[in-house]
């Protein structure tokens, strides 16, 4: 990516953090996103836990609050995104693709709808892997490059097959699984989201 790009995605991203409407700072947590990282993860007391792009932290807030022990972590490339992350998750602004963080820093991380925006994707994934910890758990939901041209997009903006994303998280990790999901949990999913699960 280069540095001119980044300067532009950051701004479409500072403009619309005073969206509330596209860009909410709450989600609901029977949401299955937010079910599915949750069951992932399992107990997450005492560990330490990465969203990846967290935007204005509503799915790191919901971790906090199930799980309070935990140790969240919001990064996100956008600062005024970020001023909306409740005080008791860690806040960082940085890129996807240079992670500020120790290799193995992490128990856990997760990427939701935020991979789509980091234009090298083979080198976001890496630095995801990186500072999980072995035997720790990655978590990505994007969407599905079969829907393509379904939703406006900025033209940055990446879509993802399920063998494209397993393969790079295959790079790093010893167990990649994937499967189409839905927003909710008792609607069948239809075809738009994807949820990637490895096992660093």
């Amino acid at each position: 990516m280069t540095p001119e790009l980044e300067k532009r995605i950051r701004s479409s991203f500072d403009e619309s953090a005073s969206d509330e409407e596209h860009f909410p700072s709450t989600i609901d947590p029977r949401i299955y996103h937010v079910q599915l990282i949750l069951e992932t993860f399992g107990d997450l007391a005492e560990r330490r836990v990465l969203d990846a792009g967290c935007g204005k932290g509503r799915f790191a807030k919901v971790l906090k609050e199930r799980h309070p022990g935990a140790r969240v972590v919001g990064l996100d490339i956008s600062e005024a995104m970020l001023s909306y992350v409740p005080a008791e998750i860690q806040r960082c602004s940085a890129s996807l693709t240079s992670l500020p963080f120790s290799s193995d820093a992490f128990d856990a991380a997760y990427a939701t709808e935020s991979l789509e925006h980091a234009v090298a994707i083979d080198l976001a994934v890496a630095e995801l892997c990186r500072v999980v910890k072995p035997g720790g758990r990655i978590v990505i939901i994007d969407k599905n490059a079969e829907h393509w041209g379904k939703l406006k997009t900025p033209e940055w903006e990446r879509w993802f097959n399920r063998k494209e994303l397993e393969k790079l998280l295959g790079r790093h990790c010893r167990q990649v699984s994937s499967r189409f999901i839905s927003y909710w949990e008792d609607v069948e999913p239809d075809g738009m989201f994807l949820a990637w699960i490895a096992e660093k």
